[in-house]
């Protein structure tokens, strides 16, 4: 549902068309976007913070997974070869790729972590409608790390490289591959109804009090 803008609210830039308009307030359910490009100003998902943590908790649950189980098994001439997603990271390191496994363990394991554990520091009071003194630096420290996850990249790289593995080696793919990819899923679904307005208008209004 669209719904449209009161004056008497402050007042914000449409980030598409800088179209400078009062920033509407959004009931449970509803979204208001730009009257001019109808860009997405913010959104109000129907029992959304519910929904933030079922899916943040479920990526958490995921990406343990995919550290306790072979991500990969290679099987050519006889030799079978698995590993854990922590092993590539400490194969990279130990062949002279510190950068690299730096860069890996960073963006598509720490990184994301970080996101999800503050997305719920934010999160569970807020759906609680209680104040908390980290709830700011929280918010920021998500909005902030948000564009540096590359697990989804991480995904697709993996994919791709399947691709040419799969013509000089019989592939397995393990547990841990699987419980990525779910978690990927879990963390984009929970970081989509994180929307940046609704989240900064509900830490306002429970700061107020």
């Amino acid at each position: 549902m669209l719904r449209g803008v009161a004056s008497d609210l402050p007042m914000t830039a449409c980030l598409e068309c800088d179209l400078l308009l009062p920033m509407p307030s959004v009931a449970e359910g509803e979204r208001a976007a730009c009257p001019r490009c109808k860009h997405l100003l913010i959104s109000h998902p129907k029992d959304g913070f519910s929904r933030i943590q079922a899916f943040a908790i479920s990526a958490l649950v995921f990406l343990a997974f995919s550290f306790a189980f072979p991500f990969m098994t290679m099987k050519a001439s006889g030799l079978e070869n698995a590993m854990t997603l922590g092993q590539s990271v400490l194969e990279l390191y130990e062949n002279g790729q510190q950068a690299l496994a730096f860069l890996v363990s960073c963006f598509i394991m720490l990184v994301p972590a970080v996101i999800l554990v503050a997305v719920l520091a934010v999160s569970v009071p807020l759906a609680r409608e209680r104040g908390a003194p980290w709830l700011v630096p929280a918010a920021r420290l998500v909005f902030t790390l948000s564009p540096w996850s590359m697990v989804e990249v991480f995904v697709i790289g993996v994919i791709v490289s399947l691709v040419k593995l799969m013509a000089m080696a019989d592939i397995i793919l393990g547990i841990s591959f699987w419980s990525y990819a779910a978690f990927s899923v879990c963390l984009t679904a929970s970081l989509s109804s994180f929307d940046k307005s609704w989240i900064w208008e509900s830490i306002d209004r429970v700061s107020a009090r």
